[in-house]
């Protein structure tokens, strides 16, 4: 599977950068993607797809960047473009569907981590130190919004940004830590209609003002139509759990892999991998 999925990606990769670098610079962007997700794809750090040894004997010709090339290259803008642009192109031709969902999912790390930036706070029914993945997704496209947070942010809280981010009106279905005004008005000036429990159900509405929107959310949850789209919320948790279960997917962070940084690289490269797992080597599970 390693190899279908190293192929796929390669000629993506190519295809789409054309070329694009930076002035003077001895390796170009298409290098520098495909050395780190190289090492990504064998979940090894870049310094190891750094040295020739480590690819097959037909790619040992070429010459590869260093490691401290790496690191200064991988925080550039067109390389992050090109990220960016491989992440998409997967899944472009894919029908857009008008229901999508909203969920967070943990990366814990080890308690004894040096890392400054990552934050203490729940993770699955415990505590836990590391980030979060925030995604947005829907069953045909995966993963259409993500960002990376430290665990303690409230999810309501990164949703702005994903909220924000979206372009199609639709249906965005979230559970109870969605249930708020501002969201949902947030939400219904980009023409969607966000969906999610109350936070408490056996409770009124007291006498404070509520969004119409969430009124709205309200009234569909008692209907069938509503009732239906609250129980196919779990599509998100099963596309994480197939982000993280199949070949080389998002396992634990490893411990080269801290710093807001080089978590966000680590799992754009570990969305991409599944993206193309998804559409050419295991297309029945879209």
């Amino acid at each position: 599977m390693e190899r279908e999925l190293w192929k796929r990606v390669y000629r993506m990769v190519i295809d789409t950068a054309k070329g694009s670098s930076i002035k003077w610079a001895k390796f170009d962007d298409a290098r520098i993607v495909l050395t780190y997700l190289w090492a990504v794809l064998h979940d090894r750090p870049t310094s190891w797809a750094c040295c020739k040894q480590n690819w097959p004997i037909y790619d040992r010709r070429s010459d590869l960047p260093t490691p401290s090339t790496m690191t200064r290259r991988l925080r550039k803008e067109g390389v992050q473009k090109l990220l960016c642009a491989i992440e998409k192109i997967a899944v472009k031709h894919l029908p857009a569907l008008l229901c999508r969902w909203i969920d967070a999912k943990p990366l814990p790390i080890g308690g004894s981590s040096g890392d400054k930036e990552c934050g203490y706070g729940r993770a699955a029914s415990a505590k836990a130190r590391g980030y979060k993945l925030y995604a947005v997704a829907e069953a045909y496209k995966g993963f259409v919004a993500w960002a990376i947070a430290p665990m303690n942010y409230n999810e309501a809280r990164v949703a702005t940004d994903l909220i924000s981010s979206l372009d199609r009106p639709g249906y965005l279905i979230g559970d109870t830590a969605y249930d708020s005004s501002r969201l949902y008005d947030l939400a219904a000036s980009k023409s969607i209609q966000l969906v999610a429990p109350k936070r408490m159900p056996q409770s009124g509405l007291g006498h404070h003002k509520h969004s119409p929107y969430r009124l709205r959310s309200i009234e569909l949850s008692k209907k069938p139509f509503g009732i239906d789209m609250l129980k196919c919320r779990d599509g998100i948790e099963r596309m994480f759990g197939q982000l993280t279960t199949f070949g080389c997917g998002l396992k634990p962070l490893p411990n080269w892999v801290r710093t807001k940084v080089r978590v966000e690289n680590w799992v754009r490269a570990k969305i991409i991998f599944y993206n193309i797992w998804r559409m050419y080597v295991s297309p029945n599970k879209i």
